[in-house]
């Protein structure tokens, strides 16, 4: 009796899962520390770290703990009950900011930001005020109103008529000024744009829109969902960018919180923490026991292995180490948030896409995986936790890929 053979990974995606990713051909089936392996059992060095989410890296002791241990207990009770995980771990929000405030528990970052512009609007509503200003090249989620608040319009096609309420202006303290209004209600801003291509904003422009907030009444909001909670070095991305004295007004979080468990959140300063009353905002599984208890296992570890110091270290490793290298045109960021931007160089036969594609697809080939951030950007996402041999490890393959990038070689032998 003959069996069909079982369809690949591939085969079943091509059948079965909606095509809104432009997915690498590459099906991972397990990982460890900082590498990950194919169902072909070949291993690659993960400097993505799931789009900075996995700030351990890959099934690391204490996360496997925590949520054994909490599952075993109390995985979800909605949020009509207190539970002590979520109780915690927003109060340690609250001194990573290091200002009175209150957290708002969440699943995602899309749905940190949207809480975001109704505690905006909630706080416009009485003056008449809605309008939220964003930044050209920001990325603040794929949800409608994500779309709209984001300065990027290859994010935006399709999908009119757009979201009221959101202006999009070059990231200059005079465009920003201009741009507000009688019907401003805040201005909204990534402290180190990723998606953007890995590009901090001065310290004194960030000082800049507090003054501007302070003078108009207007919320400052960061969003920090990729470069928050220690992936600069500092717990804070405006921190990192030197301008700890520019506390926002409302922040939101996701990615690394939770090392890879699914969760978000959004904290707001004490004034303004009580404006979304009861019946005005809410979530089925944001908060969860299992979720917060899997941000309080990553947070005492990067606390108990001093990690915020080791991104600071092993960022410094390789943006000196990348500035050197074949094609390299600059390296920006902070920590472990890394944007290296490099020249353009000839395809090979049948490549298509642009420099970062190419790049990102040829380093896959070589054993080191990197996520695009633009046309010629890739960034460098290693777990907090990862060493500087492996660091080393990391920038020999992107030597080597470039070099032969330069010459126009293709990708060397992995």
């Amino acid at each position: 009796m003959s069996t069909r053979p079982q369809p690949t990974t591939a085969e079943l995606y091509g059948q079965y899962v909606m095509p809104t990713y432009a997915r690498f051909p590459l099906a991972l089936a397990r990982g460890e520390g900082v590498r990950v392996w194919d169902e072909d059992g070949r291993a690659y060095l993960d400097f993505t770290s799931g789009i900075a989410v996995n700030a351990l890296g890959h099934a690391h002791p204490a996360l496997r703990e925590a949520l054994a241990s909490q599952a075993a207990t109390l995985v979800h009770t909605s949020n009509l009950y207190l539970t002590r995980p979520q109780a915690e771990l927003a109060r340690r929000l609250t001194g990573f900011v290091g200002t009175p405030g209150k957290v708002f528990f969440c699943n995602s970052g899309a749905e940190a930001n949207e809480g975001l512009y109704k505690l905006a609007r909630k706080h416009g509503a009485p003056r008449g005020r809605h309008e939220i200003v964003t930044l050209e090249g920001s990325f603040h989620g794929r949800t409608l109103g994500g779309i709209a608040a984001t300065g990027q319009l290859k994010v935006k096609l399709g999908f009119g008529p757009p979201v009221g309420g959101f202006l999009n202006v070059p990231a200059r303290i005079e465009c920003v000024e201009n741009a507000v209004n009688g019907k401003t209600a805040a201005i909204m801003v990534e402290p180190i744009q990723g998606e953007g291509g890995v590009r901090p904003l001065a310290a004194e422009f960030l000082r800049a829109l507090r003054t501007l907030c302070d003078e108009h009444g207007l919320l400052l909001i960061y969003d920090e969902v990729q470069c928050g909670l220690g992936r600069t070095g500092h717990w804070c991305g405006w921190q990192a960018a030197g301008a700890a004295d520019a506390v926002p007004d409302a922040v939101s979080w996701a990615k690394g919180i939770g090392g890879g468990f699914p969760l978000g959140a959004f904290w707001a300063r004490e004034t303004f923490a009580d404006l979304l009353g009861p019946g005005t905002h809410g979530t089925t599984y944001g908060g969860s026991p299992l979720a917060c208890a899997a941000a309080n296992a990553v947070f005492d570890t990067i606390e108990k292995e001093d990690l915020l110091a080791a991104a600071r270290a092993r960022g410094t490793q390789l943006r000196e180490a990348a500035a050197g290298l074949p094609l390299v045109r600059e390296v920006r960021g902070a920590g472990l948030l890394l944007g290296v931007e490099v020249e353009d160089f000839a395809p090979v036969e049948g490549e298509e896409g642009t420099p970062a594609l190419r790049l990102t697809k040829r380093l896959m080939a070589a054993g080191l995986l990197v996520v695009p951030a633009g046309e010629q950007t890739i960034r460098l996402l290693p777990p907090l936790n990862v060493s500087a041999d492996e660091c080393d490890e990391a920038i020999q393959i992107l030597r080597d890929v470039l070099s032969a990038a330069e010459s126009s070689s293709g990708v060397p032998a992995a």
